[in-house]
Order: C-alpha cells, then structure tokens, then sequence
C-alpha cells in the first residue's frame, strides 16, 4: 500500500453517516478529529464496539482509521463506524468478505425512526378514545 493510498467506505445506521477511511498504520482510531478513548470516553462498550472488525479478523493494530461521523447519537455513530471499517476491509482483500458476513458485521439495519403523522400526536399515538 502506498504512503498516501487509502480505502474509503461509508457506514449507515439510524440518522447517523461515518465516512470512513482506513490507512496502514499502529492502529489508532480517530474520530472527528479527536481519539476514540476520548469521543467515546463514557463507554468502554462503544470502544470495544469500534474494534470488532479487526479483532474478528485477527487484525488488530493493522489499520490506522479516521472517521468523520455526523448525526445521530453515540450508538448509532459507533455501528456507523463499525458498518464503514467492515466495509473498507472488504476493499482491502475481498477474501475477508465472507468471515465479515458470518459475524454480521456487513448487514445494515435497516431500522429507523418512523414518521409523525397528521391528526396524531406522534408516529402512532391518538387521542384517547372515549365511547360515550
């Protein structure tokens, strides 16, 4: 890989987009412009979230990876990011592709906030119905 060559992936989930990108390196994370430790200092789950591609893969510290991630909250944002790195990884060798899939971490879900509708106070929720 050359020194300035990297592979691009974007990640999806909820309201939440990570343009991922993912350079050989020690295997540093950083999220808009700060470290990961930091961006998601209050969870160690998130974090251990963010390497699971690379450790399903045994390989972790491979990859430098720099996200730019809009929207949505910390959740969302982190499986954005882990939809983004999975898919770049499949970019750097398309063998990868099948022990990705085997460990869902190339699905995306499909879920979303539903709308709110006219005449209801939410998506779904009515007035109380009274009979008489």
């Amino acid at each position: 890989m050359a020194k300035d060559s990297y592979f691009y992936a974007l990640g999806r989930r909820k309201s939440a987009t990570a343009r991922v990108r993912l350079i050989g390196g020690k295997g540093e994370i950083t999220i808009n412009g700060t470290a990961a430790k930091d961006y998601f200092a209050d969870s160690p789950y998130l974090l251990k979230e963010l390497e699971r591609p690379f450790t399903v893969l045994e390989q972790t510290g491979k990859f430098n990876v720099s996200v730019v991630v809009s929207g949505g909250g910390h959740n969302g944002q982190v499986e954005a990011i882990r939809l983004g790195i999975s898919k770049a990884l499949v970019l750097v060798n398309g063998d990868l592709r099948a022990t990705l899939k085997r460990a869902d971490l190339l699905g995306r879900d499909p879920r979303e906030k539903e709308r709110k509708k006219f005449g209801l106070r939410g998506a779904r929720k009515q007035r109380q119905f009274t009979k008489r």
